[in-house]
C-alpha cells in the first residue's frame, strides 16, 4: 500500500479528503535524468530540476554533481527566512567552478498548456511546471504572439532552488541556494532551476549564520540516473490538472483568500514503491 508522506512545508495544512480521492493517475513519477539527490549533514533533498525553465543551470548543476564539485560543500550563507547558500568551491562568497560563467535564465519562452495555472490576473498568471512554482504573462500575450508562447519565470517559494550570482547578471557559475522561506523580489532577477520535492524540513535546519559558526554541509551529490536503481528514491508527486490537484488548489485558495498566490499551494509526494 502506498502512504502519503509528510514531505512538504507547511503553507496548506491538507484536509483529509482533499487526496482521500486521488486515482493513480494523479500520481507521476520522477524523472531519474532530472533528479538531484543531495546528502546533507542534516538530511536528504531530492529536487526535481526543470531544463526547460533553465537548460544551462540544469546541466551545469548535473555536470557539477557528476564531477564531484558539490561533495563536502560548506552551506556558507543561511538566513532565517530566507535562504541556504552553497555550491562555492571555496565555502564563500565569489567562489567559482573552473568552468565558465553562465548566461541569465531569468525567463524562458512556453506555451500556456505547459503551465498547470492556479491564479488569474489581468497582468499574468501563476502555476506549476511540474512542481516548480512559477509566474508567467497574462494568457493574452500568448494569444497576440506568432508562436503562441509567453514568458515564464520560477516564483521564489519555499523550496526553490536558484542559481547564486555576483553582481553581473551573467555572472553564474557553480553556486546554489535553496528557500527556506517565500521572497517573491527574486523573482526574475536569479535563474530557478527547480524545486526541493523532499526536504524543506532539513533546509530549514541547517545551521544559520553569514558564515555559521558550525555549518552544515552537502556530504554528497548525486543525479538520481547515476545512483543503482536501488539507491534511487522513489518518489510520486501529485500531478497537477488532476482532480486531486483541483482540489487542493480550491483549499489553498479558501484559505488565502484575496492574499492567495501559488506560494500557498504545495504539491504533496508519497512513496512510490
Amino acid at each position: 500500500m502506498r502512504h502519503f508522506h509528510a514531505w512538504r512545508w507547511p503553507a496548506v495544512v491538507l484536509a483529509a479528503g482533499v487526496l482521500a480521492g486521488a486515482a493513480p493517475a494523479d500520481w507521476r513519477s520522477l524523472d531519474s535524468e532530472n533528479t538531484l539527490v543531495v546528502e546533507t549533514s542534516r538530511g536528504r533533498i531530492v529536487v526535481e530540476m526543470r531544463p526547460d525553465l533553465a537548460p544551462q543551470a540544469v546541466a551545469r548543476v548535473k555536470r557539477l554533481a557528476r564531477e564531484g564539485t558539490y561533495d563536502g560543500l560548506l552551506f556558507h550563507r543561511v538566513i532565517d527566512g530566507f535562504v541556504a547558500q552553497t555550491g562555492n568551491p571555496n565555502n564563500r562568497d565569489g567562489g567559482a567552478s573552473t568552468h565558465p560563467d553562465l548566461a541569465p535564465e531569468f525567463t524562458a519562452r512556453l506555451r500556456p498548456e505547459a503551465i498547470a495555472q492556479v491564479r488569474r490576473a489581468s497582468d499574468g498568471v501563476e502555476g506549476f511546471l511540474g512542481a516548480t512554482p512559477v509566474a508567467a504573462e497574462a494568457d493574452a500575450v500568448a494569444a497576440r504572439r506568432p508562436d503562441g508562447t509567453f514568458r515564464v519565470w520560477g516564483a521564489y517559494c519555499p523550496g526553490v532552488v536558484g542559481m547564486g550570482r555576483q553582481a553581473a547578471e551573467d555572472s553564474a557559475n557553480s553556486e546554489i541556494f535553496f528557500m527556506r522561506d517565500a521572497a517573491r523580489r527574486l523573482d526574475r532577477a536569479y535563474t530557478v532551476w527547480g524545486v526541493a520535492v523532499v526536504g524543506l524540513d532539513v533546509i530549514r535546519s541547517l545551521a544559520v549564520g553569514e558564515p555559521p559558526s558550525a555549518p552544515d554541509r552537502m556530504i554528497r551529490v548525486r543525479v538520481a540516473a547515476d545512483l543503482p536503481e536501488t539507491e534511487r528514491p522513489r518518489i510520486e508527486v501529485l500531478s497537477p490538472g488532476g482532480g486531486a490537484f483541483g482540489g487542493l488548489v480550491a483549499q489553498a485558495r479558501g484559505k488565502g483568500g484575496a492574499d492567495f498566490t501559488v506560494c500557498d499551494v504545495t504539491l504533496p509526494v508519497r512513496d512510490g514503491r
